[in-house]
């Protein structure tokens, strides 16, 4: 049976009757959420936590930046090996795998006792979250191969997606504040236990690419180009642009990529099949999820800032503070996937997604010292959410879309490398220019004086968010020049649309 995988009706089918799948697959739809949601919010979760950890374990300001880089590093490095795993060797193991050691690296750094234990467990939690992330992907696209079913799937996990990284500050804003720093590590315990035994019962094993073999020489220079690419910019964030570690990885990151998507025209059995990336649509859905990621960072990463250090909020209250970005997200995720795209198409919808966000973002440029959060932040947040709900959601069911069920995991890989790039890429960028900002504005003035250094942070702020606003419009001008006019056709083979990402 494993050689009849052409047939897109296979993938869903699990080898039982017609009624099971019906019975089962909301409840899948629901352990995948959960395992996505695990990896997401862990991109976060941690952020708030790092003064309680660095003060318990004692390492320096410039050591802090690594149990926030060894996890992106980890984790986008692996990410299409760990689809293309899941893809030969089957979804159902690789689901449980990833699942088991993600919650055991997780609870590693619990115990931490020192710096290098705790950055161990956060680089084990990026492998285990790269076989993970794409196998709950695939298996969302194989589960749902009606369209209408498919879309209100894709909403849900959409919205979870672009909401995760806020749930991770709320989260961990509360552990932190009512138990301690190691409970935003042990609480992925709870989470795995729940994915775990879900996905054990409900899940059946599909091995659609099990005639293919790995590719070594792909896998070794695709990993190697990520982690330059990202090491590159967590550098650049850290010390600086013209640090001979900066270019030189982002250089040498470059050279790698390149020689690895010529190694993909030429290997027999390709770790990323240039068909996958070639669709119109595709392509656009990927070039989108980036910029998405890069943009998001403004708001997650400089208002946290402000609302923690300006407004003086703690970190329970900043959590809460994003939930209303939250909700709007995740309204708009359903009706643009389930009404919005399958009416009008995603080349008028995902462009206004993305105006919607940039002038969202654009309005925040308006806090000050002194502002209140009801009128300076929360109206741009509900802008902000609903412009991410149109973009993030559509843009993650047409990146797979059509797709073969033997390329469903390392398309689902794509779009979360694409994802954990953009998100490198956006730090780098916006904390230098914040800085750079911050310093062009303490220039001739007096910088012992407090009222100049909270505007000082002000104007960091708002550099940010302007240029947050920035890759918003661009991706609005790129989203309607290269999606397709119209509604979208679907295919035939029941796989018509597939997952993808991650925070």
């Amino acid at each position: 049976m494993s050689h009849t995988m052409t047939d897109g009706t296979r993938a869903g089918a699990v080898d039982a009757s017609p009624a099971e799948p019906s019975k089962r697959r909301w409840l899948i739809l629901a352990i995948i959420g959960i395992a996505q949601l695990m990896v997401v919010l862990d991109a976060t979760i941690v952020n708030i936590a790092l003064p309680s950890a660095q003060a318990d374990l004692g390492f320096s300001d410039g050591n802090r930046q690594w149990i926030v880089t060894a996890y992106s590093l980890a984790f986008a490095s692996l990410l299409l090996l760990g689809g293309r795993i899941a893809d030969l060797f089957g979804r159902k193991p690789a689901f449980l795998i990833g699942v088991t050691g993600f919650a055991a690296a997780s609870m590693l750094g619990g115990a931490s006792t020192s710096f290098g234990m705790l950055v161990t467990a956060r680089a084990l939690q990026g492998v285990f979250g790269a076989l993970l992330a794409p196998a709950a992907l695939s298996l969302l696209n194989t589960t749902f191969t009606d369209a209408k079913e498919r879309a209100k799937a894709f909403s849900v996990y959409g919205a979870i997606a672009g909401a995760g990284g806020a749930v991770g500050l709320l989260l961990g804003g509360v552990l932190t504040d009512a138990l301690d720093w190691r409970w935003t590590l042990f609480v992925n315990l709870i989470f795995a236990i729940v994915a775990f035994i879900g996905g054990w019962v409900l899940l059946t094993n599909h091995r659609d690419a099990a005639n293919s073999k790995l590719d070594l020489p792909g896998t070794l220079l695709v990993s190697s180009g990520l982690f330059s690419v990202v090491y590159g910019f967590s550098n650049a964030e850290t010390h600086d642009w013209s640090s001979a570690a900066t270019w030189g990885f982002l250089a040498a990151g470059g050279i790698l990529l390149a020689a690895f998507a010529w190694w993909q025209t030429r290997a027999e059995h390709p770790l990323l099949p240039m068909r996958v990336l070639l669709d119109r649509n595709r392509a656009a859905s990927f070039i989108t999820v980036l910029i998405t990621g890069a943009g998001m960072f403004g708001v997650f990463l400089f208002l946290t800032y402000y609302l923690q250090l300006n407004l003086g909020f703690s970190p329970t209250k900043t959590g809460v503070a994003f939930l209303p970005m939250m909700a709007a997200l995740m309204v708009m995720a359903q009706v643009s996937t389930t009404i919005l795209v399958p009416r009008i198409g995603p080349k008028a919808i995902i462009p206004a997604g993305f105006g919607i966000a940039a002038v969202g973002m654009a309005w925040l440029t308006g806090i000050g010292i002194g502002s209140s959060f009801s009128t300076a932040v929360l109206p741009q947040l509900l802008l902000i959410g609903a412009g991410i709900g149109m973009v993030m959601p559509p843009a993650m069911s047409l990146a797979t879309s059509g797709i073969a069920p033997a390329d469903a995991g390392v398309a689902s890989a794509t779009v979360n490398t694409m994802q954990q790039v953009g998100g490198s890429i956006g730090t780098a960028l916006l904390n230098t220019l914040a800085a750079s900002a911050a310093t062009s504005y303490l220039s001739g003035k007096d910088a012992t004086d407090k009222l100049v250094q909270a505007q000082s942070t002000i104007e960091s702020y708002t550099t940010a968010f302007w240029w947050s606003a920035g890759f918003f419009v661009a991706g609005a001008v790129i989203a309607f020049l290269l999606y397709r006019r119209g509604k979208l056709e679907r295919a035939d083979n029941g796989a018509d649309a597939a997952p993808v990402v991650h925070m």
